[in-house]
């Protein structure tokens, strides 16, 4: 599910956070950076389980309008084509993330179920909802369409869903466009042919990027001093403190991948993190950073400090 960049910005969190917070405790920071990747997946498990939740109240709203005591013809015969939705049902009946969503007691919609039926009221309400429920019968392809138009559309940018996950954890905010993407990537995969045991994906992709995030982490925090060394030198102009912090762990990483990855190509780490700058830090960052990572490439090549191995070393 994530991929390596996702897995460089929390990294990048992570030295953020222990600059500001003077900590010097690599063991404690390396388990709460892993913590922090794995609340990521919890938070894929909930936004999912909303899907589910929001069936739930859609059947619940139609039984208890036919039970209504004047309920009207339309209410006594309901289109069920919505709490009938087969990729819905295909998420419900998912035993994977029945057994999480319990393993974990992630019973954020039981405890604050007033989200859900704000979340099934924009659903209704919403214009693809009255076109998807124009008609009563549909195919698997049009319900798995919709799920995936509801999602994008109507839930993922609900201001009251987005200002419950703040309040929930702060740090849901910043691996919310992670995991929307990854729901979206998911729904997509979504087949008639899948059964209860379909499998969800996996936090990292192998262990091959849970180990790169391990490293990368330490290796920035121990070479640390050797790193700043290399900023200062290449930047005669800056007074150090007038470095962005987000932009000097940005930089860090950079001159960490140059030195202490021979697999990752160069210009791979450049653009990576010239990314990352842009979407985390000042309108100017990515010039400045790319500057300086430029130079001390070039440097590093000419020195024959790069050490790098297999194709695409530059």
């Amino acid at each position: 599910m994530l991929t390596r960049r996702h897995i460089r910005v929390k990294v990048m969190q992570s030295l953020y956070s222990m600059e500001q917070t003077k900590s010097d405790d690599l063991d404690k920071e390396e388990k709460f950076l892993l913590f922090s990747i794995n609340q990521m997946y919890d938070l894929f498990l909930v936004n999912l389980q909303l899907l589910v939740e929001i069936r739930k109240r859609a059947a619940d709203f139609l039984a208890k309008s036919q039970k209504k005591h004047l309920a009207t013809s339309e209410e006594k015969d309901p289109n069920t084509k919505f709490i009938n939705n087969e990729a819905l049902w295909l998420l419900e009946k998912n035993t994977q993330l029945k057994t999480e969503i319990e393993r974990k007691k992630l019973n954020c919609w039981e405890l604050d179920d007033e989200y859900v039926a704000i979340l099934w009221n924009a659903v209704m309400e919403s214009e693809l909802y009255k076109e998807y429920m124009s008609t009563t019968l549909s195919s698997f392809k049009e319900d798995k369409n919709f799920v995936l138009d509801i999602f994008k559309e109507v839930i993922a940018p609900n201001d009251k869903l987005y200002e419950y996950f703040e309040d929930k954890k702060l740090t849901w905010i910043d691996d919310l466009p992670i995991i929307n993407t990854a729901i979206v990537k998911m729904l997509r995969k979504i087949k008639p042919s899948y059964d209860q045991a379909m499998s969800l994906p996996n936090l990292y992709k192998d262990v091959d990027d849970k180990k790169f995030a391990i490293d990368i982490f330490r290796k920035t925090v121990l070479n640390e001093v050797e790193f700043i060394k290399e900023i200062d030198g290449k930047t005669p102009n800056w007074d150090k403190d007038r470095i962005a912090t987000l932009d000097k762990a940005v930089i860090k990483m950079a001159i960490c991948e140059f030195l202490k990855f021979p697999s990752i190509p160069v210009k791979v780490t450049i653009n990576e993190y010239l990314e990352i700058a842009k979407e985390y830090s000042t309108p100017k960052s990515s010039i400045f950073i790319n500057g300086i990572l430029d130079k001390i490439s070039k440097e590093y090549q000419e020195n024959g400090k790069l050490n790098k191995v297999g194709r695409g070393l530059m």
